[in-house]
């Protein structure tokens, strides 16, 4: 892997969808002009995140035409951009399109929907259901979007299938402002998170968060990239929009892999077997005892 990534820090107009689609065009010939190589956009850019009863209006089906030609932008530069998608179905969902050489490579539908404090994902999305990688020219990508970042199988998965970049597009609001603390509780959170899973998972994690304010909500940006090693590589203020460029390569993959085999001593099949017994799973079991009783 040797790609030059470029973050857009962006403030998304919620409901605006002509408005956001121009946006995301004039920061692609940004983007380009520093030579970037996979451009990331936060979490829904192209509708604002506080969408509530304008989801079903604002939701956008993969052939759209203007979707479309947002995905032709990437003949050259692969693109990655957040909608809300509506299936065949007839179900929205919240989405990360990741789209190369003018098609669409993958969609990760978001599959933990915050349904807390704030947070009323559940009440208007559907959840998604699969966490597949993404093998691009690039490198090989695994896909989470904000939420989804916060629940340890999500990264496990991709982490098990050797991915080279974790990439986290994210909606996430200021929280723990009334602190003492020199930086927002969200800021310190998503910082200790995005580095221990560097570290723990041995790969590049690349946080991309929107900045910008929506019914009374500020966001507060900080898009960062983080090294196989846990070391934040590059950051971005928060509050204000910015074009993050960062290199991200394989050498590092290599030293922090060859440091600590973890992936090689995972086990996921002990695993699978603990998760048997603690969901009592009659099918999962039986198997076990099947493998159990053919081991010499």
């Amino acid at each position: 892997m040797d790609c030059q990534i470029a973050l857009c820090q962006i403030r998304p107009t919620l409901g605006d969808l002509d408005r956001n689609f121009s946006a995301h065009h004039k920061w692609l010939e940004k983007a380009k002009d520093h030579g970037a190589d996979l451009i990331l956009f936060p979490e829904l850019s192209l509708t604002g995140y506080f969408l509530r009863d304008l989801v079903q209006e604002v939701a956008l089906r993969l052939d759209d035409p203007r979707v479309k030609n947002l995905v032709a932008q990437s003949k050259q530069h692969s693109i990655v951009f957040g909608l809300v998608e509506e299936s065949d179905d007839h179900r929205f969902y919240n989405s990360a399109v990741f789209a190369e050489d003018g098609e669409i490579l993958q969609v990760h539908r978001k599959v933990f929907l915050p349904d807390y404090g704030i947070f009323e994902e559940g009440r208007y999305f559907a959840a998604g259901d699969d966490f597949q990688t993404v093998k691009s020219k690039w490198g090989k990508f695994g896909l989470l979007l904000c939420e989804d970042a916060w629940h340890a199988p999500s990264a496990w998965l991709h982490f098990l299938q050797g991915v080279d970049a974790i990439l986290i597009p994210s909606s996430s609001p200021a929280r723990g402002i009334d602190t003492d603390q020199p930086e927002l509780s969200s800021q310190h959170s998503w910082k200790t998170l995005t580095e221990s899973q560097g570290l723990f998972l041995q790969t590049w994690i690349v946080h991309c968060n929107r900045v910008g304010f929506e019914d009374g909500t500020s966001f507060w940006g900080g898009s960062s990239v983080v090294s196989p090693f846990g070391f934040c590589q590059a950051h971005a203020d928060g509050e204000k929009e910015e074009l993050l460029v960062q290199k991200i390569d394989s050498p590092p993959l290599r030293r922090a892999r060859m440091f600590s085999p973890l992936r090689r001593d995972a086990k996921p099949d002990f695993v699978r077997r603990q998760l048997a017994k603690l969901l009592q799973d009659p099918d999962a079991l039986a198997a076990d005892q099947n493998t159990d009783s053919r081991e010499p």
